[in-house]
């Protein structure tokens, strides 16, 4: 068995299985994005030893690491180990510098006959290879799908296998409308996701992404990426008015949480002004109180018109000198088969 794992952008790309043995503190302030989380050392025993590191240094800081996780201990958190590693048999284990704590879950594993090898350099090397990658993202090609609410820029981004879906990725639909009931990764999560994603399209010689601001809910986009973003070709995608409301409808509002509806809605009420605010809010009340889509559909038609669609004219009309093409989803399809070799 190989002790341990150096190509830090691989086990990204392929989304190898990881045992990550930090303590539950480290692992919530970022992890890998097919890791599951199983420590040495509690968050409480690690606050021990980082004590008695700083008291009496690494020698007797050890010492209390196994004198913590011993007997019952220590077996049930090497069964834990095992019954990952059992399924997943490519997996690999990695703490914070890929240093003792894996090595010791490393030995500890193969005294019961399983073997896995480290990630060398632990999670810092793969974080640090993340970063990179945002770097090298700026010299890549890029197409910009752009298009007001509801145009379908997501379900078109879809049909490629050379896109970077980022609003998936960030668990957000990027807008005030945009939160998901499943919550956002913490920075570093995200990140390592998105490195992942740019590393399964590097083959591509063309990789479509959808416009977005530099946020996307309370996640930012790298500055590399964001920038390369800025000066890429746009291709913006058109449909009638009417099958744009029906389907904000069917990707915001339908399996909402109304509360999140109303909350919604009142983080944008100074920019929509008090008037018109106060319209949609009776219009958003009526359609929650009767479950009518129809009603729904009349106060996203006001939502379009009055806030989202004068927007996006403003920030496009800043970007027109980027666009290249424009039309429906099955035009652009066409023209990105002729003009960038994409198959959809």
């Amino acid at each position: 068995m190989v002790a341990s794992i150096a190509d830090h952008a691989a086990i990204l790309r392929d989304n190898t299985p990881v045992l990550d043995v930090r303590a539950p503190v480290e692992y919530a302030r970022g992890s890998l994005p097919n890791s599951v989380n199983v420590p040495l050392l509690t968050d409480n025993e690690r606050a021990e030893v980082g004590i008695r590191y700083k008291q009496s240094g690494n020698e007797s800081a050890v010492a209390l690491g196994y004198d913590l996780v011993k007997g019952s201990t220590k077996h049930q958190r090497i069964e834990a180990w095992s019954r990952f590693i059992q399924s997943h048999p490519d997996a690999l284990v990695t703490c914070w510098r890929g240093g003792q704590r894996s090595a010791i879950a490393q030995q500890w594993l193969a005294d019961i006959g399983v073997e896995v090898p480290r990630i060398a350099g632990g999670f810092k090397a793969v974080r640090q290879c993340s970063l990179d990658v945002f770097e090298q993202s700026g010299s890549r090609r890029w197409i910009v799908i752009a298009g007001s609410t509801g145009v379908g820029k997501t379900l078109l981004l879809n049909d490629y296998r050379e896109s970077v879906d980022l609003e998936a990725i960030a668990h957000h639909r990027g807008s005030a409308f945009g939160q998901l009931d499943t919550p956002q990764p913490v920075p570093i999560s995200f990140e390592l996701a998105l490195a992942q994603r740019l590393l399964q399209t590097q083959c591509f010689p063309t990789c479509l992404i959808e416009d977005e601001s530099r946020t996307i809910g309370r996640l930012a986009l790298p500055n590399a990426l964001f920038e390369a973003m800025q000066t890429a070709p746009i291709v913006v995608l058109e449909a009638p008015f009417e099958e744009r409301v029906t389907l904000t409808y069917h990707q915001y509002v339908h399996d909402a949480n109304p509360s999140n509806l109303t909350a919604a809605l009142g983080r944008i009420q100074k920019r929509l002004g008090f008037e018109r605010y106060s319209v949609l809010e009776n219009q958003l009340n009526q359609a929650i109180e009767t479950k009518s889509e129809s009603r729904h559909l009349i106060w996203i038609a006001n939502l379009l018109n009055w806030y989202y669609d004068p927007m996006y004219e403003y920030q496009l009309s800043r970007k027109r000198a980027r666009i290249v093409f424009r039309g429906n989803a099955e035009s652009i399809r066409e023209y990105l088969a002729d003009k960038s070799q994409l198959r959809s």
